[in-house]
């Protein structure tokens, strides 16, 4: 199996200068696993990493599509699955839970554009029609038919070779994956939140914001939204901040049980001094294994 190392954390826990080390280190080309980070214009806000930070290690789908455009899920599995084929050992840095998970793990996506043409397609027909003939195809199928959205994507999936009741591997991985999660004390994260935020305020994020919303385009990423209120007069920038780091701590919580429950990762303390070797050893391990 193809070999995938991943870096994953909450927001301020060093997943980016941790990853820039390794990368130099181990030679590796690093994928945005951030999926506010893959639009255009959306810099400041979404702590991407600076070209000069970079120190020529080459970083895929980052920056890759104009702010306001559509990338689903399914869009991300699609292009990650490709660099991981194509890439000798591509490290998946990010925080975005979904979308790591989707890239590794045996999850079908039927992509959004189809969808919609599917339902309009059979806009027509009855919930029971559909479920009859979804049976035809997926006599094994257990689906509540009363929820249409998902009794059509169930006979869409069908009809494309993809029946619902033979998804049980979820869980399985389709790569040999070492998932590293870079843990953060809360106050530690809620001091180093409050940082960055101020560091983000004195950088031009407002002035991002702005440009956006002059552009027509809505963000509705933390932060983004929270800024969008104040500039509408919805809340005072004190407002605005004291969301944005409560917004931010409940999805740095949200984003450690998530990834404990789902992907297993090995736990590493983001403020010990000896991370970068922690890290570095289990790759080193990881790499020599056959």
């Amino acid at each position: 199996m193809k070999k995938v190392i991943v870096i994953v954390g909450p927001t301020g826990s060093g997943k980016t200068g941790l990853s820039i080390k390794l990368a130099k280190n181990f030679n590796l080309d690093i994928i945005n696993g951030d999926s506010v980070q893959i639009y255009q214009g959306l810099d400041i806000g979404s702590a991407k990493i600076k070209e000069n930070e970079k120190q020529n290690i080459k970083h895929h789908l980052l920056d890759i599509t104009p702010a306001g455009s559509e990338y689903s899920v399914y869009n991300f599995q699609k292009d990650a699955r490709k660099l991981i084929d194509e890439l000798e050992t591509p490290m998946i840095v990010g925080g975005t839970g979904l979308y790591i998970q989707a890239a590794l793990y045996d999850y079908e996506f039927v992509e959004d554009s189809r969808s919609k043409d599917f339902e309009s397609q059979h806009a027509h027909e009855s919930n029971e029609e559909i479920y009859q003939k979804l049976l035809v195809l997926d006599p094994e199928v257990k689906v509540d038919y009363q929820n249409r959205r998902r009794l059509l994507r169930s006979y869409e999936q069908a009809l494309l070779g993809y029946p619902r009741s033979t998804k049980k591997n979820k869980d399985t991985l389709l790569y040999d994956a070492l998932i590293i999660y870079l843990d953060l004390d809360r106050k530690v994260l809620e001091d180093r939140l409050n940082l960055r935020l101020e560091r983000q305020l004195e950088e031009g994020f407002i002035d991002e914001v702005k440009s956006l919303k002059q552009q027509g385009i809505t963000v509705n990423a933390i932060g983004y939204r929270e800024l969008n209120m104040y500039l509408d007069g919805k809340y005072s920038l004190q407002q605005a901040k004291e969301e944005i780091i409560k917004s931010s701590k409940k999805l740095a919580k949200r984003q450690k049980t998530w990834f404990k429950n789902q992907m297993h990762p090995i736990m590493l303390d983001a403020l010990s001094p000896s991370l970068y070797n922690d890290a570095k050893e289990a790759i080193k391990s990881f790499l020599k294994e056959k």
